[in-house]
């Protein structure tokens, strides 16, 4: 298989990493936790910075756990963010999610979060985590569904950013409305006992309207969300200020509010 050459539409700016590493088991990945037990081996593919990694490791333990990014540089972050909390039961490394190093059936569990929706060919992603899983584990997966976000008050630049976002994913070739898609690509995988779920991030409450506002401010104005739109002509760089500051009046109204759901699968080997 030639591997496919996916693009990040994030990247790694420090506004998408901030965002990452408030992620724990219990926001991120509570379909999964009901089916953890002590002792399972785990992969965590796309970690990113490692924080649900750590605590799906603590839940595990003495289970093993290995980590894997494709970017050295977020790996290393990684490790440097979670060394207080990691054990020798954990590893952080770089790993492609199209090509584990990893044999056949040597895993009882598979996670990865917000991984799918980046990838230009994501079934081909879950055959190889069905390769890796053992009979009778299971591969889990949460993705957001960029087409069902649901925010008040109306405005405009953010249904503008929202086009804007659904275009440059899919000019990488990725499926920015992934969550809807989970149950038919591990069913295309060959998975056949597969349960489909959703749930939701929601910002309401002032300090989580600004932290949201703010972040995705920034991300439109220095990530490579800004640097793969205005390369890919898409936009210009007067359109992304009007968008960030759509952003920062949109975390300022007190009624101000904004829905990310997520599909979610728990697919058995």
């Amino acid at each position: 298989m030639v591997k496919p050459d996916d693009v990040y539409a994030h990247g790694h700016h420090p506004s998408v990493l901030r965002s990452h590493t408030t992620r724990t088991a219990e926001n991120s990945a509570a379909h999964l936790i009901p089916h953890l037990y002590r002792g399972a081996d785990l992969l965590d593919v796309g970690c990113g910075p490692g924080t649900i990694s750590v605590d799906l490791a603590e839940r595990v333990f003495p289970g093993e756990v290995h980590a894997l990014d494709r970017s050295a540089d977020v790996i290393e972050h990684a490790r440097e963010l979670n060394r207080s909390r990691s054990s020798d039961a954990l590893e952080f490394r770089v790993g492609d999610a199209y090509a584990i190093d990893l044999p056949d059936a040597s895993k009882d569990i598979i996670h990865a979060h917000q991984v799918l929706q980046h990838l230009s060919d994501p079934v081909s992603a879950l055959r190889e985590w069905r390769r890796v899983v053992r009979p009778g584990g299971i591969v889990a997966a949460r993705d957001s569904d960029y087409g069902s976000f649901a925010w008040a008050p109306n405005n405009p630049l953010l249904d503008r950013w929202m086009a804007l976002y659904q275009a440059l994913a899919r000019t990488n070739g990725a499926e920015p409305d992934a969550g809807r898609y989970l149950l038919g690509w591990a069913q295309s995988a060959g998975f056949t006992d597969v349960t489909a779920t959703s749930s939701t991030w929601t910002f309401a409450e002032p300090e989580s309207r600004a932290w949201w506002g703010d972040l995705w401010a920034e991300r439109v104005l220095h990530s490579s969300f800004r640097e793969q739109s205005l390369a890919l002509g898409l936009t210009d760089e007067s359109e992304l200020e009007r968008i960030a500051a759509a952003w920062r009046d949109w975390a300022a109204q007190e009624d101000g509010f904004f829905m990310v759901p997520h599909g979610e699968i728990i697919a058995r080997r």
